[in-house]
């Protein structure tokens, strides 16, 4: 039997591009393993921080996301997703770049979440910075005629100032499920028709279980979608007793 090489990471199915930050990335991050149940590989991309990504995207910025991805694919991942939703702007140039599957933000969850819903019905988005998230980030991932109610959480303090702004790495995880919970009351309270929620921030999935109790509707976030390419990339034959004749 002869074994054919090439990577250099061998049962690592996703691979992640991670914006650099030290702020903690409780249970759920994709930025902690955690939650996810399989291994994943990590490559940073030194000195692309989340404000860089919201304010400032070009294709200058983006240059070094495609390298990175071209090494993760060599390295030997399956598949290719980013540490924050902003990162949809650039599904395409991602995508072309490779020849693996790129999922490069939790919103190319929105057309699946807007066809699993009934007439007059919305997606709602749960967003880092809903001002700076645009039609062209939805039109990347082929969102751009979905009906979506969007909030966002520029507006609070301690996501503000330490997910946002970078102030300082530590942070109050009990004020930022509180703004997180504030913002899902406002959504829920101005979008009353919102049959499905797309979390586009890959901070906001540590807190889905009770945004999900809020709410009483289905969520969707980077995790889920991640678990789900996982599961399709590396498909695993199904067990079970039947009955031979």
């Amino acid at each position: 039997m002869i074994l054919k090489g090439g990577p250099n990471y061998y049962g690592v199915t996703i691979g992640v591009l991670c914006l650099e930050s030290y702020f903690p990335k409780p249970p759920g991050h994709i930025k902690n393993q955690e939650g996810l149940g399989f291994p994943v590989l990590y490559e940073t991309i030194r000195g692309a921080t989340i404000a860089k990504l919201i304010e400032q995207p070009s294709a200058e910025y983006i240059a070094p996301f495609i390298e990175a991805a071209k090494r993760l694919e060599k390295e030997g991942v399956g598949a290719i997703t980013g540490s924050c939703g902003f990162l949809a702007l650039f599904q395409k140039e991602l995508a072309d770049a490779v020849n693996i599957p790129v999922f490069a933000s939790s919103l190319i969850q929105v057309p699946l979440a807007y066809h699993m819903l009934g007439n007059n019905k919305i997606v709602g988005v749960l967003t880092a910075n809903a001002s700076k998230l645009t039609k062209k980030h939805f039109a990347a991932v082929g969102a751009g005629d979905i009906p979506v109610a969007i909030q966002g959480l520029e507006d609070s303090t301690e996501f503000r100032e330490v997910i946002l702004e970078g102030k300082r790495d530590d942070m109050n995880i009990t004020l930022i499920e509180e703004e997180v919970m504030q913002a899902v009351k406002k959504l829920q309270k101005s979008s009353p028709n919102m049959g499905a929620l797309v979390l586009e921030c890959t901070d906001l999935p540590p807190f889905s279980a009770q945004i999900q109790q809020q709410l009483n509707i289905p969520v969707f976030d980077l995790t889920t979608l991640t678990k789900m390419v996982h599961d399709v990339v590396l498909r695993k034959p199904y067990s079970g007793s039947m009955k031979t004749v």
